[in-house]
């Protein structure tokens, strides 16, 4: 280590105040954080490219350091699967120093593995105050049956009004109206189920028979539309 003339003809001055790292919450204990190892948690972030053309949802669970569990979640650009691919082998079993120095392919995934960098050093975890922090697989829960993502897709016009494409039970295949044509319901196949019923052994049109649900007063509807064809 190199010093300047000036401070090698500094005097000596004590360093009396020194009580270390402020303890942060980690998995129901107060931790001195001091190295990357004495880190752990589970949490989330959003993070976007720079023209913000797409987005990154990215859930990691980390163990002393160590990503154990990453959960890769994209939307709006067709580049972005892919980059989610190449991220979900990259980041389990780096550390999160590693990982934030690690290109994550996508500039989205790249800026959601910055915030939640921020948030795990800095105790902000979801896990932060429960004992042991959450298993690993924690990720996978927030999928739900059929391991699809929570995903709401709508579209509207002035001119010919909202048109709901899909919902987080699944996709929209029907928008009920009432009488002055506005929205009261909607019918949806939530394609998870549907694959699910088609691996154990379904037909195609019974699976997708079975997969059918309907949300608010479908029953009641004066008429219903494909929202992709009217």
């Amino acid at each position: 280590m190199i010093y300047s003339h000036e401070v090698e003809t500094m005097c000596p001055v004590a360093q009396g105040v020194n009580h270390g790292a402020a303890p942060i919450p980690e998995e129901a204990k107060w931790v001195k954080a001091k190295d990357v190892t004495d880190i752990s948690g589970f949490t989330h972030g959003i993070g976007w490219c720079a023209p913000q053309q797409g987005a990154c949802k990215l859930t990691l669970n980390v163990k002393e350091g160590i990503i154990q569990e990453a959960l890769v979640e994209t939307i709006g650009c067709s580049g972005m699967t892919h980059s989610a691919a190449m991220a979900s082998e990259i980041l389990p079993g780096r550390t999160i120093l590693e990982a934030l120095n690690t290109d994550l392919v996508c500039d989205a995934i790249n800026t959601a593995m910055r915030e939640l960098f921020l948030q795990i050093v800095y105790g902000r975890t979801q896990s932060a105050f429960s004992e042991d922090g959450l298993a690993i697989g924690a990720g996978l829960e927030d999928l739900g049956k059929g391991l699809r993502s929570q995903v709401g897709t709508m579209y509207g016009t002035l001119k010919k009004g909202p048109r709901y494409l899909e919902m987080a039970e699944g996709y929209v295949t029907g928008i009920a109206l009432n009488e002055d044509d506005e929205i009261i319901g909607y019918q949806f196949v939530s394609f998870g189920k549907m694959m699910d019923f088609i691996k154990k052994g379904d037909d195609p049109a019974t699976a997708l028979e079975k997969s059918k649900g309907q949300y608010g007063r479908v029953a009641d509807a004066a008429k219903i539309i494909d929202p992709r064809a009217e």
